[in-house]
């Protein structure tokens, strides 16, 4: 798996970004955000249980990465057709701010090593990569356990201070 201090590979994929018809899909590359930090985060498969509360959370959270001049994107390996096909039948799904990148040929789930060794799909692993495509931060769960939005809210305003950030640091707190 990758990790801090690599590089974030390469990649073009197909993704969802609306449900206007003649605008469902979009291609996205690592320079479609130039000056962006990213926020990379893959679930193991649509329609299941615990992907829709993470998805719907960075959905309902786009603002604060946003304000920090943070690009999200979803990805796993099922299809664009099937993410389209979620966010038109789940309700948390539907307006979502974000692309959901479709790496159905499984490339570039391999190039960051998140596959799940016997699942085959992607690992519950969030990335956050900087404005000159680095790894700074890497977070990966189990598949029965969802991720916490907040926290990885927090460690992208920690690490955008640039400073030292002790234990449970929060934003507007003294740094080291």
């Amino acid at each position: 798996m990758l990790t801090i201090g690599d590089q974030v590979p390469s990649f073009n994929l197909k993704a969802v970004v609306s449900l206007e018809k003649g605008k469902e899909f979009s291609e996205i590359t690592d320079r479609s955000y130039p000056g962006k930090w990213l926020v990379l985060f893959a679930w193991p498969m649509d329609f299941t249980f615990i992907c829709p509360t993470e998805i719907a959370e960075f959905g309902k959270r786009e603002r604060d990465f946003s304000d920090r001049d943070a690009q999200v994107l979803g990805m796993s390996t099922d299809s664009h057709f099937v993410h389209h096909a979620w966010r038109t039948h789940h309700e948390d799904l539907r307006e979502l701010p974000f692309p959901m990148l479709a790496d159905n040929k499984q490339e570039f789930s391999r190039a960051l090593g998140i596959l799940h060794k016997t699942a085959g799909v992607c690992l519950r692993a969030t990335f956050i990569v900087d404005p000159e495509g680095i790894i700074r931060w890497v977070s990966v769960n189990d598949l029965d356990v969802g991720r916490s939005v907040p926290e990885v809210i927090r460690v992208l305003d920690g690490l955008q201070t640039g400073e030292l950030c002790p234990c449970n640091w929060q934003k507007g707190e003294k740094t080291l």
